[in-house]
């Protein structure tokens, strides 16, 4: 089984947007029982909410159903059980390696610069305090690295 941790900052736009468009993507592969999907926050302000509601609205514009995702903030034992720690910003990577323990099983890797494809953006832009085009540019982006990923994990299985 494959493990992938997508982060941001409050795991309430772009680590749950990427959640969301990931396992479907896994899930219409038909690859549930191979690949396990997760995210989280390097910071704990959101924990056990749902994600922002035009996250949410957006990405069910696209097919893809966030509603029964909630925040946590990604923790040191998160880099022993996942394959995959991607980080959606320099910031949140740079975060996440200050939590990575020596010897870990996995290290943060940025989600753009590692899988996208058709982009040449290093970081998933935080949409929070924008307006409403920050959010499907966000799921431009999350869905082709996504697929790139996918094809990453295909490989390997």
């Amino acid at each position: 089984m494959k493990r992938v941790l997508f982060v941001c900052l409050g795991n309430i736009c772009r680590s749950p947007t990427a959640h969301g468009v990931f396992q479907q993507m896994v899930d219409n592969a038909g690859l549930s029982d191979k690949i396990f999907v997760d995210s989280a926050g390097t910071a704990a302000w959101h924990i056990g909410k749902s994600p922002d509601s035009r996250s949410t609205a957006h990405a069910k514009l696209r097919g893809y159903d966030l509603s029964p995702l909630r925040a946590r903030q990604a923790v040191s034992a998160d880099f022993d059980q996942f394959d995959y720690v991607l980080a959606m910003d320099k910031e949140n990577l740079s975060n996440l390696q200050d939590i990575c323990p020596n010897g870990a099983k996995s290290a943060p890797q940025l989600f753009l610069y590692e899988f996208s494809q058709k982009f040449n953006e290093l970081e998933v832009p935080d949409p929070y305090y924008g307006g409403e085009a920050g959010f499907e540019h966000v799921l431009d982006l999350v869905e082709d690295a996504c697929e790139g990923l996918l094809a990453d994990i295909k490989k390997q299985l």
